[in-house]
């Protein structure tokens, strides 16, 4: 009996915790990566809008927190409201293809030419990287798409936000969706020039790469943490999907500031990081720190949780046969 429990311990111990860039099929991988993405998208699309419209607004103008604004935004604007700018944000697939391309490849030439094994120091610095190649692929995009997400706002009539808040003034009378992105481009160009799809792109990579390396980082910690809580024989997958929100929620508290400074930036067109910082605290004080906040973690949590259960298991799919054997479910 002890030497049959010292192999069952030594199978388990000898388990892959981490399946590699280099023990998967790629083909197989981002193709089924790719319909995944876009369901997560178009799930979780109308937390992204809610999160923007109450880091744009002052104080509490219009909606009172994510519940007030989810309520007010379905009743006046019906299930459309919830998703103004999701086919132009939804080429975001591309840029995820070449972030998760970047994070995979800086993880494997770190183990191979570095001889880096730590996770967490492979997570941090292929997590920055990752995000600075996605960012650079789809901040107008990201610009277009939020000033979508702005237009038509109603409390009672519809609210006027370009007098006070320097918003585009875009016509909101079209019955096509695809109009009004083109509208919004129109006059992006005008007022801006091409330097305008990629207003506060800094910004953004002062939110988002820190963020993503933070949120590879804390990811494989958390899950070598949980590991070590629970018995030996506990679902690696199911480790993983405890570890992946819990990187979110802890990602979305250090970095809602600067995801504030961002919004702001690239809808109400500021010039100034600095600017916008110190305005921000002249109108909010301590709130710049929960300002949609809530609906940041319930959507972090959400889209976290989704995105490893979904990215673990393609990565078992997609694993070569010669491995399969060392992967725990």
């Amino acid at each position: 009996m002890a030497l049959k429990q010292y192999t069952l311990e030594s199978m388990e111990s000898s388990r892959i915790l981490t399946i590699e860039w280099d023990m998967m099929n790629k083909s197989r991988f981002f193709s089924l990566n790719l319909l995944n993405s876009f369901f997560l998208r178009a799930t979780l699309y109308p937390f992204t809008v809610i999160k923007t419209r109450l880091q744009i607004q002052k104080q509490s103008a219009i909606y009172r927190g994510t519940y007030d604004a989810f309520r007010k935004i379905l009743y006046y604007e019906g299930i459309h409201g919830l998703y103004k700018g999701f086919w132009i944000n939804t080429i975001q697939l591309v840029s995820g293809v070449g972030y998760i391309t970047t994070y995979e490849k800086v993880r494997h030439i770190l183990t191979e030419y570095a001889n880096i094994e730590d996770k967490r120091v492979k997570g941090l610095i292929g997590g920055g990287c990752g995000s600075l190649v996605g960012q650079t692929i789809i901040t107008p995009f990201d610009v277009i798409s939020q000033h979508m997400m702005m237009i038509g706002q109603r409390n009672g009539s519809v609210i006027k936000l370009t007098e006070s808040s320097n918003i585009l003034n875009v016509d909101l009378n079209h019955k096509h969706r695809g109009s009004v992105a083109a509208s919004v481009v129109k006059e992006l160009y005008k007022q801006d020039g091409l330097k305008g799809f990629y207003r506060g792109y800094f910004a953004s990579v002062y939110t988002y790469v820190p963020g993503s390396a933070l949120w590879w980082m804390f990811y494989p910690l958390y899950s070598e943490w949980l590991a070590s809580l629970l018995p030996m024989s506990t679902s690696h997958l199911l480790i993983h999907c405890v570890a992946g929100p819990m990187s979110g929620i802890s990602v979305c508290i250090i970095t809602n500031p600067m995801d504030i400074i961002r919004a702001r930036i690239q809808v109400q067109r500021m010039d100034s990081f600095l600017g916008t910082s110190s305005l921000l605290w002249k109108e909010e004080g301590l709130g710049i720190f929960t300002k949609g906040l809530s609906a940041r973690l319930v959507q972090s949590s959400i889209f976290s949780f989704l995105v490893v259960l979904g990215y673990e298991t393609l990565k078992r799919w997609s694993v070569h046969d010669q491995y399969k054997d060392q992967i725990r479910w």
